[in-house]
């Protein structure tokens, strides 16, 4: 697909990562641009492994099938990657997220000689820190968006804030500790991104 994102997204019945991808596009959409989000459904149980997608474009998307080259893969669950091939089809020039407290360095021999730019985020802890609960969903959410650069910081924040008023309209506690898993996972992705450019400087 010429000028747009392709996504990728790995994770396990019950962690989000269908909800992910359908809140990316949403929250895409609001900010003018065009958009997929689906699953590619298999057998759905709490814990069995899924897969999601996203497209994102300026332009209208005409295409219509699974993605097979993702620009870039979120790895929701780290346990996949003993069992998946995460980096499948994945573009050299792309990137991956894996939900992890390993260091990029910990990850690296299990993407199968991938090449590519990798970040690790360990969304478990702050989801724990911000929610009290393991809902590595958000986290992982605002790392791709960071990562992937298809929406400002501010004008993704304020989408996801509407959506989260929307979403927990009875329960409005659980609002502002969303924002903050959103903002921490943003911040860690970012300091990684400094730091890449200051090492090539």
């Amino acid at each position: 697909m010429n000028n747009g994102l392709e996504i990728r997204w790995h994770g396990r019945g019950g962690q989000g990562a269908k909800t992910a991808a359908l809140l990316l596009a949403d929250v895409a959409f609001k900010t003018g641009q065009y958009v997929q989000g689906f699953p590619e459904y298999g057998p759905e149980r709490m814990g069995a492994p899924i897969t999601a997608y996203n497209r994102i474009s300026k332009d209208v998307i005409r295409v219509h099938s699974n993605i097979y080259t993702p620009d870039l893969v979120v790895v929701v669950d780290e346990t996949l990657l003993h069992s998946v091939d995460v980096t499948a089809g994945l573009k050299e020039e792309g990137a991956i997220i894996i939900n992890t407290s390993m260091s990029k360095e910990e990850v690296l021999p299990l993407l199968n000689g991938y090449q590519g730019n990798v970040y690790t985020v360990d969304a478990r802890t702050i989801s724990m820190e911000t929610l009290g609960k393991n809902f590595p969903n958000s986290p992982m959410l605002a790392a791709a968006v960071a990562v992937s650069g298809v929406m400002p910081r501010e004008a993704f924040f304020k989408e996801m804030q509407e959506s989260y008023h929307h979403k927990f309209a009875k329960k409005p506690e659980v609002i502002e500790g969303n924002m903050k898993a959103l903002k921490m996972a943003f911040d860690v992705i970012e300091l990684a991104l400094q730091a890449e450019l200051e090492q090539s400087a």
